[in-house]
């Protein structure tokens, strides 16, 4: 029995060996790393079944994608003139379809280097983007993003902005659907179709036109670089309106195409270098045919009704692009240059200006964007105000100065006395415009306005219509929609129907004053006078209409009697109704619209024949597929509104006009004998015309004020109306030859004047006069009848002209 002084073994059993220490310290571990691999595949199953309860819940739930397999956004309606100038465009979205083959690889290279490089590699999800975003936000680098292009094309055109979790699950399952169901160009074309890109633009194609002007298949490496950095955010890129941190972006995506392999070193160093021209917002509508595309849609949509604004329907019309432009400048012209001599109406408004600098800027930007430029009559904010010079800002910053000839229109407002309203001091917004010297000149908004139409006469197609001064201003189509009074404009068709009863351009009528009394007019006495006040006596139609007499046309209604000369008028498209059958009606005195006169001259300029005015000559889907074909018919007789002698004499008479007549200038001015026309200008000048045609063109201009109120009192149809027109006709006619008509078959000339042959015999007797002593008589008083004048019946009809 061992002592108990003895060592005891317990001590073995608490205090192992380093060996068996070392043994527990890894079953201790084992286990530890058998729980976490327990735990991961725990989570891991768990995911599983989360994944599989979300595909069981959410995946059927996703929306049906076959739709984008044949692939049809919302596409605008888009016009377009006869030579293929985009005019006008109508829809929510702004884009024009274009398929992946189409779109150049510059454009999908650099959307794809910032975007989502690895496009065609991944299944969708890129799980190495996500990895390397995640490293490189952790890491503060440059923030990145994770989503594919796959993914963007299923959030934007399935799912909402909303951010969530759910929405993101949403994305993902949709990304794996898309990436099952269509094929790697299918999404990268919707997506480059798809995408919003500032400026109303969706898709590269409509942003390539809205930033630059150019088709998509022009576009350069600096300029595809430039819109590959628009998606991320639109209006921070957006290089009008920040081209700061555009050019920034755009410099990153050079250098990620140039890392990626998509451009070279030399490349990319030159597209860096490359001075881009990007449109600004005057740019946006180059060809201002405004009055048209409106006239345009309401036609399309009364058509094809909400469809217009989605299905991409295409619509060429007659306008040729340089017509219209120069229609549109020659009519402000002509309206400012009336304007410049109205008396100064005073500033539009006054705001107070601070005295801080900034402030004053910031005040100045704010005023001017409620009262914008109106063209070339821009709006700017006066600083400073003195008799002998203006100092005005405009938008941005811009400093101007107005002395000498400048000052002149606005005069009155620079006098000591002039009233608090049209006082210019500092604070006043006024409008000024650029004089050819490329100087400054104060002017005002005009009150007047005008209307432009020019046509082919051949055909009715409308080549040029300015419906007003403009279309922001004032939306009224006065070509279409203004029923005004013609004036001595309307005096051909008066002078028309009387050669279809016996007249000629050689009958003597008397200009001599006339006198209707209440009796007769069964209203108030009527006493009509010629435009300058005077009477010449017995004269020709020829001189009687070059000279625009009053008298004479009034003696020639009342011969051929107003009813024939009311159902005459209908020949040429003119409604009866609107022109009663009253000798007023000689002086112009029913309602017409610019377009009506174009078309009832085009009768007298194509020999005879009425054509409809053609505005829409072809209609499209975005495919292609025509829809509408209004080609116009050929000339034929069924057309017929006249007989062609009577439009070659009448042809004769507004030549005249045009040569030595009230409208001289024309003839003069373009320096070619083939011009033909009329001046009109109403009582007190209300209205004011000129319309007028070579035999390839014919057009009408009107100026007045929707309010009916006098021009002035020497304001005519020749001095306001005539200019316009000339100057329109200048470019138009360039190039073109000049056309004589061929006298057609039963017309004679005889002594220099042309008849109808049945009337031509003994034409040296050609005309019905007065008598020396006032009576009604012949020239050559016992030559018996005369065999160029009508039957006896009319003949005694003119002769009453002359009884006074």
């Amino acid at each position: 029995m061992p002592s108990s002084h003895e060592p005891s073994d317990s001590r073995t059993s608490k205090s192992p060996p380093p060996k068996a220490k070392a043994s527990s310290w890894g079953r201790s571990l084992s286990r530890f790393f058998l729980g976490g691999v327990g735990l991961v595949l725990a989570g891991l199953i768990g995911l599983a079944f989360f994944v599989a309860v979300a595909l069981a819940v959410a995946y059927p739930n996703l929306p049906d994608i076959s739709a984008l397999q044949d692939y049809r956004p919302k596409l605008p309606l888009r016009i377009y003139t006869a030579d293929g100038v985009l005019i006008g465009e109508y829809g929510e979205e702004r884009r024009r379809l274009t398929p992946i083959n189409e779109i150049p690889q510059v454009m999908k290279d650099a959307v794809l280097a910032i975007e989502d490089a690895r496009f065609f590699s991944h299944g969708g999800v890129d799980y190495l983007g996500v990895l390397r975003a995640g490293l490189a936000n952790l890491g503060r680098s440059k923030s990145q993003g994770a989503s594919t292009i796959t993914m963007q094309v299923a959030r934007n055109v399935y799912l909402t902005a909303e951010k969530s979790y759910t929405r993101k699950i949403y994305e993902i399952l949709l990304t794996f659907k898309l990436e099952h169901s269509l094929t790697k160009n299918q999404i990268l074309e919707i997506y480059m179709n798809q995408i919003f890109l500032g400026n109303r633009s969706y898709g590269f194609a409509a942003a390539s036109e809205a930033y630059f002007g150019k088709p998509l298949k022009d576009i350069s490496i600096a300029e595809a670089a430039m819109l590959a950095g628009l998606p991320k955010a639109p209006s921070a890129y957006n290089p009008i309106v920040n081209p700061a941190r555009a050019r920034t972006r755009q410099l990153y995506i050079i250098e990620r195409m140039e890392q990626n392999g998509f451009i070279t070193a030399e490349q990319a160093s030159a597209a860096k270098r490359e001075e881009l021209h990007v449109r600004n917002s005057r740019d946006a509508v180059r060809v201002h045919a405004e009055y048209v595309t409106e006239t345009v849609r309401q036609l399309v949509f009364n058509q094809y009704g909400e469809e217009t604004y989605t299905r991409g329907l295409n619509v060429y019309t007659t306008l040729r692009a340089d017509d219209q432009t120069q229609a549109y400048k020659a009519l402000r012209k002509g309206i400012m240059d009336y304007e410049r001599r109205q008396v100064y109406r005073g500033p539009e408004k006054f705001i107070d200006l601070p005295s801080n600098p900034q402030a004053i800027e910031d005040a100045i930007d704010d005023a001017l964007a409620d009262n914008p430029d109106n063209g070339d009559v821009m709006s700017a904010i006066v600083l400073e105000a003195s008799p002998r010079r203006i100092v005005a800002m405009r938008q941005n910053s811009e400093t101007l100065t107005i002395t000498g000839e400048g000052l002149r229109p606005a005069q009155s407002g620079l006098a000591d006395k002039a009233g608090p309203n049209i006082k210019l001091r500092r604070g006043a917004l006024i409008r000024v415009t650029k004089t050819p010297k490329n100087t400054w000149e104060i002017t005002q908004l005009p009150e007047v306005e005008g209307a432009f139409v020019a046509m082919d006469p051949r055909d009715g197609s409308v080549r040029a219509l300015v419906g007003g001064f403009d279309f922001e201003k004032n939306k009224f189509n006065h070509v279409t929609q203004a029923w005004r009074q013609p004036g001595s404009s309307f005096k051909p068709f008066i002078y028309s129907a009387a050669l279809e009863k016996g007249f000629t351009p050689a009958t003597v009528v008397n200009d001599a004053p006339l006198f209707f009394g209440a009796g007769v007019t069964g209203g108030q006495p009527w006493e009509p006078k010629n435009y300058d006040g005077n009477f010449e006596g017995p004269m020709s139609l020829r001189t009687a209409l070059k000279k625009s007499k009053n008298l004479v046309s009034i003696r020639i209604l009342q011969s051929i009697g107003p009813k024939f000369g009311q159902e005459w008028v209908t020949h040429f498209g003119f409604d009866a109704d609107k022109h009663p059958a009253y000798l007023t009606m000689a002086l112009g005195a029913g309602s017409v619209t610019p377009m009506q006169m174009v078309t009832g001259y085009s009768v007298f300029a194509n020999g005879g024949y009425r054509v409809n005015p053609l505005l829409v000559t072809k209609i499209t889907d975005q495919r292609g597929k025509v829809l509408l074909d209004s080609t116009p018919p050929p000339l034929s007789e069924s057309m017929r509104g006249i007989d062609a002698r009577n439009a070659f004499i009448m042809d004769s008479l507004l030549q005249e006009v045009a040569r030595s007549g009230t409208a001289a200038k024309a003839q003069a001015q373009l320096k070619r004998p083939d011009i033909f026309g009329k001046t009109g200008t109403t009582n007190d000048s209300i209205d004011t015309w000129f319309v007028g045609f070579q035999p390839t063109l014919a057009a009408a201009v009107w100026m007045g004020y929707d309010t009916p109120k006098k021009l002035g009192d020497r304001e005519t149809g020749g001095g306001l109306s005539l200019p316009i027109w000339i100057t329109f006709m200048e470019h138009a006619l360039k190039g073109v030859p000049v056309t004589e008509y061929e006298p057609p078959e039963g017309v004679t000339n005889v002594n220099g004047e042309w008849y109808y042959s049945e009337y031509a015999r003994g034409a040296g007797i050609r005309s019905v006069g007065v008598s020396p002593n006032g009576a009604a008589g012949t020239d050559n008083p016992g030559a018996g009848e005369n065999p160029a004048m009508p039957p006896s019946e009319e003949r005694n009809r003119i002769l009453d002209l002359f009884k006074n």
